[in-house]
């Protein structure tokens, strides 16, 4: 029995995670990611060639990135539970609860600061229940999350007292900067471009989760247990406790959407992020991210939600009716499930 566990603990995470030894450019091509920027590039110049005047312009690209930001700052938590197998329905939710107990507490006349802390403190753990009775009660993923959207969406009515909050105290000014505020770059012709705080914040996280998946054990252990949690188990990585982190880490992306965007807003209400849980799940999905875990990466999430609203914005441009934004994006979700499925056919 003894001569058996060196081999059953041996599995290398390289095996777990079916890493394979290809080429850079094989690398590239194989990465679904990879098409999404093509099709984002694709209608960038498509859309820019039909409306020369509106599309292509520097107030333009700061509305588009403004706009996919909380999404894309969303889909860097959700990608980290995904990669588990698992799923989190409840982030729009968690959203609502975030920026109304923010708001509940500035109303009250409390530092900005403490509000922030506050609602970062209120999202890690709003995911930490969801993860404990994933990872320990053992409850199907999707059916915790289903159950929380509505708890954390109900507490959230209950804490706004169902009204709409607009006075954020003494600390409101410096808390409506970071999230609605910008920042100037020079551009050639000696004039300024800007880009706001919240897609700043989205491209710092989007740097700091590729490097966390990629080249930080813990990133590492979540393509493990996706790939195959027994064998990770075997490994002796504590499957439980990752899992656990995912979700929190997963809320606490969701809470620093939630701030930003409240103080872009001005103003929380309960109704924040309804269903938008949705459009996170496809920016991960779009992007790369395998919803059989351990497979996906922070760039695919960014240019993920990127393309969900550059559809929109196209749309716009285009004149059509918005009432067909969704349809586009429930095909590029199918779609971007069908390339997943005949590349694992060819690899298979």
């Amino acid at each position: 029995m003894q001569s058996a566990r060196p081999i059953q603990t041996s599995v290398a995470i390289e095996e777990v995670t079916r890493l394979e030894e290809r080429t850079l450019l094989q690398r590239i091509v194989a990465n679904q990611a990879f098409w999404v920027t093509l099709a984002v590039a694709l209608i960038c110049v498509g859309t820019a060639w039909q409306e020369p005047e509106t599309f292509p312009t520097r107030d333009n690209f700061f509305n588009i990135t403004r706009n996919f930001a909380p999404i894309g700052i969303m889909a860097m938590g959700m990608i980290a539970v995904i990669l588990t197998r698992g799923i989190d329905l409840s982030v729009g939710s968690m959203m609502a609860l975030v920026g109304i107990a923010t708001a509940r507490l500035l109303e009250a006349g409390m530092p900005w600061w403490v509000g922030i802390g506050a609602g970062l403190a209120v999202g890690c753990a709003a995911g930490a229940v969801n993860g404990a009775l994933v990872a320990y009660v053992k409850l199907p993923p999707f059916v915790v999350t289903l159950g929380t959207l509505s708890i954390y969406r109900s507490l959230a009515v209950v804490l706004s007292e169902n009204r709409i909050i607009y006075d954020f105290g003494p600390g409101g000014d410096v808390f409506k900067e970071i999230g609605g505020g910008q920042i100037g770059f020079p551009w050639f012709d000696g004039t300024a471009f800007y880009l706001s705080h919240q897609f700043l914040v989205l491209v710092v996280l989007t740097v700091i989760f590729g490097f966390v998946f990629r080249a930080v054990p813990w990133g590492r252990y979540l393509y493990a247990i996706g790939g195959n949690e027994q064998a990770a188990r075997l490994t002796g990585i504590p499957v439980d406790r990752i899992k656990l982190q995912a979700y929190m880490v997963c809320g606490l992306t969701t809470a620093i959407a939630a701030l930003m965007l409240t103080g872009y807003n001005g103003s929380a209400s309960n109704g924040m992020g309804r269903t938008w849980e949705l459009y996170v799940i496809a920016a991960a999905v779009i992007g790369g991210t395998n919803l059989m875990g351990g497979e996906g990466g922070a760039y695919g999430g960014f240019i993920g939600a990127a393309l969900i609203f550059l559809i929109r914005n196209s749309l716009i441009m285009f004149g059509v009716d918005a009432n067909w934004y969704d349809l586009f994006v429930g095909l590029f979700i199918i779609l971007a499930v069908l390339l997943e499925r005949i590349r694992g056919r060819s690899r298979g």
